[in-house]
């Protein structure tokens, strides 16, 4: 398994930790590393873990809009943890990463194989696939609209 699999699974680890057990954001990565984790990571995959799982924290409430914009007839609240957790941090994953799609999801379903069901992993490829669909047709109409030349007041009253 890669050093980045393991790291979102331990992302993965807090997320399910903060959700369940109210654990304090602040202490999160540190009690986790010291207390739970039985992986010794090199610094730079405890970085992206620690990253992965504050930044979707820290954008809990936009990235569950994301989730429910495409979750039809589920409240995330109801949602199995893990699976929700999983969503959350592939979202998040999407939103503030560089990370392509395709590889977010593909690992998503990956760790979904190995924490959840396999249901979950039908459920979770919808919902991901679908804000992923979403986010390009922002980025597309976004980019289009970058690329329209805009007209000013001073051009405008000129040319009459």
């Amino acid at each position: 398994m890669g050093a980045r699999r393991k790291a979102r699974e331990c992302a993965l680890q807090m997320l399910f930790a903060a959700d369940v057990a109210k654990v304090n954001k602040s202490n999160l990565t540190r009690d986790f590393w010291n207390e739970l984790s039985d992986f010794d990571a090199d610094e730079a995959t405890r970085d992206f873990s620690n990253n992965l799982a504050l930044g979707t924290l820290r954008n809990l409430k936009s990235i569950d809009n994301k989730i429910r914009t495409r979750a039809e007839h589920w409240r995330i609240e109801r949602m199995a943890i893990v699976d929700r957790n999983i969503l959350r941090l592939a979202v998040n994953e999407f939103l503030y990463e560089d990370t392509p799609h395709t590889v977010v999801i593909n690992e998503a379903l990956e760790i979904a194989r190995r924490f959840s069901t396999y249901e979950a992993t039908q459920f979770i490829n919808g919902i991901l696939d679908a804000i992923k669909h979403d986010l390009e047709k922002e980025k597309k109409t976004t980019s289009k609209n970058d690329e329209e030349p805009k007209v000013s007041e001073k051009t405008n009253a000129s040319s009459l």
